[in-house]
C-alpha cells in the first residue's frame, strides 16, 4: 500500500510518500510544494492543486491522510492554511482517493507512544522508522512522514479516521 502523507500550508506542503507492506515501510519521496507570499491568495492556491495533481499522479497513492487542523491565534492565517487544505483534499478526491485525518496527538502517540513528544523525538522516530541516516528537511516534509506512518500503523482502523 503507498501512502501519501500531507503537512497541509500555504506557504509550505509538506508532503511524504511511503509503501506499507507487511509490517515494512520504505521512503519513496518527501519534500514541500512552496508558494511565496508575495503570490496572490488564488495563485498560491492554484500551484498547490496543480502539485498535489502531479504528486499523485506520480506516485500513485491508495490513499492520503492529512494532519486535523486545529484553530491558530492569528485568524488570517488559519484562513488561508484551511483554504489550502480545501484544494489538497479536493486534489486527492479527484483523483478517486480516500482521505484520512489524524490530530497531532494521535500522530505523536502512534510514533513515539507518548502524545506530548516534541519535534526531535517526532523525527527521530520517523528516521528510526523509515531507516534514514538523517532527519528529513524541511520539517514540514519530515511532518508529513509522520502523518503517513501513524497512518500505517492505524490501517486496521482506518474506518474511524476517514474523512465524511
Amino acid at each position: 500500500m503507498i501512502i501519501l502523507g500531507i503537512d497541509p500550508g500555504i506557504a509550505l506542503v509538506g508532503y511524504g510518500v511511503v509503501e506499507f507492506i507487511g509490517n515494512k515501510f520504505r521512503l519513496l519521496e518527501y519534500g514541500v510544494i512552496q508558494t511565496h507570499v508575495s503570490q496572490t491568495t488564488d495563485d498560491r492556491l492554484k500551484i498547490i492543486y496543480d502539485q498535489m495533481l502531479d504528486i499523485i499522479d506520480d506516485y500513485q497513492p491508495d490513499e492520503v491522510v492529512y494532519e486535523k487542523l486545529f484553530h491558530q491565534k492569528n485568524t488570517k492565517t488559519f484562513i488561508n492554511v484551511s483554504q489550502a487544505r480545501g484544494v489538497e483534499i479536493l486534489a486527492a478526491k479527484v483523483r478517486g482517493l480516500d482521505v484520512y485525518e489524524y490530530t497531532p496527538l494521535q500522530i505523536k502517540t502512534a510514533l513515539t507512544g507518548y502524545g506530548r513528544a516534541d519535534k526531535r523525538q517526532m523525527q527521530e522516530a520517523v528516521n528510526r522508522i523509515l531507516g534514514l541516516k538523517e532527519i528529513p528537511r524541511p520539517d514540514d516534509a519530515a511532518d508529513a512522514l509522520a502523518i503517513a506512518i501513524c497512518h500505517c500503523f492505524s490501517i486496521k482502523f482506518k474506518d474511524m479516521f476517514k474523512m465524511k
